[in-house]
């Protein structure tokens, strides 16, 4: 549609997830018309984003030394590990103030249809990990969809004649929501988890 530069830069935007060509387009012309300093800006922190930021050696989180901050914070406790599919997972966890273990991070979700078996993943480093006997808690905090759930079958298979206390993050109806607009298996998953009340 445009010539040049600016399509490429609108291609460009679009392959990014959740970036559709009307928001590709919305986003190129917003930095044509912005300041040369916010866009250098930008380009930098890209550069540099890739340049210098890696995956931890020991868990799979972003990091940009060897070791992530939680891998290399003493007061986290290595007897609980918590599983989880992505870095941003572990963004969203740690915002609870809930967790005080550490993580391991997949890379992703067993995903048949998209040609990601369990090799693709970073299991193996979770089984040396857990090799050595320190580890008692597995957490499998995977997503609640069809990927999340095979993974944390798979991943529970294996964990559980380990001798480890294996759990799965409760999912239910979200605060807030109405029950009428629950679909079945987030409706069938609140009652699994339902909780005994005390007066």
């Amino acid at each position: 549609m445009y010539e040049g530069a600016v399509q490429d830069l609108i291609d460009e935007l679009g392959r990014l997830p959740g970036v559709g060509p009307k928001s590709a387009q919305r986003i190129a012309f917003h930095i044509l018309s912005a300041d040369p300093a916010d866009v250098r800006r930008l380009s930098d922190a890209l550069t540099e984003v890739k340049l210098r930021v890696r995956f931890c050696e020991i868990c799979g989180n972003v990091a940009q030394e060897p070791q992530c901050r939680i891998c290399r914070d003493p007061r986290r406790s290595p007897a609980s590990i918590c599983v989880v599919e992505e870095s941003k997972d572990v963004v969203a966890i740690e915002r609870t103030r809930e967790f005080r273990g550490k993580y391991h991070v997949l890379g992703g979700a067993i995903n048949p249809i998209a040609g990601v078996g369990p090799d693709d993943l970073r299991i193996a480093g979770l089984m040396t990990r857990l090799a050595d006997g320190t580890v008692t808690e597995v957490i499998l905090a995977t997503d609640p969809n069809v990927e999340g759930e095979a993974t944390a079958t798979y991943l529970a298979r294996l964990l559980v004649p380990m001798g480890l206390t294996v759990s799965r993050l409760a999912s239910g109806l979200p605060v807030g929501g109405d029950l009428e607009y629950a679909d079945e298996v987030t409706l069938g998953r609140a009652f699994e988890g339902r909780r005994r009340i005390s007066a």
